[in-house]
């Protein structure tokens, strides 16, 4: 970058000194059209149940998520991310029931739908809130069998899409799992169906509100290392998504959020397809501890970590966050 100009013929601060020449000249802005609201749903009987490492949070009724679907809609989100809590009795070393098609994920699919079919729909792709072990895949002796669990996600995919879910994002980090999804997909008359692949999913300590919410943080044995990335890594996360993007990737995603805010960047610049981040439970938590003690004004760190994804290159963002954010926004 090349610069005409040196003080004090050039002031920088001109451009600062009023909120509508502050406007005028922002490069990034954030809008409604960047949110997927985040949701945790549950197959209880109470419309809200609050997760205690998440304050504002609460795992919602298939009623519930209806009502919700609706209110993104007059809201202006353009898409709701879903997450199931299920009754630990459903669970079990193989996540049967995440092939269950009158299950909780599609029950709730269903009732959003025909609440609120503007809005889109996207499920999560992965075992880890129906196995008794919390583990992503099918373990066996200790170790995550790749291709085993590869044909579960897949039949998975096609319930949640038969269901009526726009975009299936698998989560798992399985290797190959993308092109058996979108094979699946294709051969059943399914080719307008989106994946929005994990596409660099990392080992992270920022996921533990989150398996609090689904109820996997007690049940989880051993660690995601195996599959998920280590958090050292950027050249890796380019190949995992030239391999996605291979095989039929549609929308890319990367999490954590705002600690991988390279990797977002990278991801955009290199490949040049639709990139989203994910602003996970644990900066979430975060900022509501801050805001809770009072370091920290929530409706500015909000739009200002949101607004860090869009300046990183991201298109948009999954966060819990939506709603309130798109209240922000006007």
């Amino acid at each position: 970058m090349k610069y005409t100009a040196s003080y004090p013929a050039a002031r920088p601060r001109r451009l600062r000194q009023s909120d509508w020449v502050r406007r005028l000249t922002r490069e990034h802005r954030l809008c409604r059209d960047d949110l997927i609201w985040s949701i945790i749903i549950h197959d209880g009987a109470d419309d809200e149940v609050p997760v205690a490492a998440m304050p504002g949070v609460a795992r919602l009724s298939v009623r519930a998520a209806a009502a919700a679907a609706k209110r993104a809609s007059k809201l202006g989100i353009p898409a709701i991310a879903i997450f199931p809590y299920i009754d630990g009795a459903k669970k079990d070393s193989s996540g049967r029931e995440a092939l269950n098609p009158e299950g909780l994920v599609c029950t709730a699919v269903r009732a959003m739908k025909d609440a609120a079919p503007e809005v889109g729909l996207m499920v999560d792709v992965a075992l880890d809130p129906f196995t008794d072990h919390g583990h992503d895949g099918l373990l066996h002796e200790g170790r995550i069998l790749n291709d085993e669990t590869v044909k579960v996600l897949t039949e998975q995919a096609l319930i949640q899409v038969r269901a009526g879910a726009d975009i299936v994002a698998p989560s798992d980090m399985m290797d190959g799992r993308v092109g058996a999804i979108r094979s699946a997909l294709d051969a059943e008359g399914h080719q307008d169906a989106m994946i929005m692949s994990y596409a660099a999913k990392y080992a992270s300590a920022f996921y533990g509100p989150y398996r609090e919410a689904i109820g996997s943080a007690k049940a989880l044995t051993g660690d995601k290392r195996t599959y998920q990335m280590d958090f050292g890594n950027t050249d890796e996360a380019m190949r995992e998504v030239a391999l996605d993007v291979s095989e039929g990737a549609d929308m890319l995603l990367v999490k954590p959020g705002i600690a991988y805010l390279d990797i977002v960047s990278r991801v955009k610049a290199e490949f040049g397809l639709p990139t989203y981040a994910f602003q996970v439970s644990g900066e979430y938590a975060m900022i509501k501890a801050a805001v809770a003690n009072g370091w920290v004004e929530e409706d500015r760190i909000v739009l200002e970590t949101l607004t860090a994804f869009k300046r990183a290159g991201a298109d948009g963002v999954v966060t819990y966050f939506a709603a309130k954010a798109a209240e922000l926004l006007g």
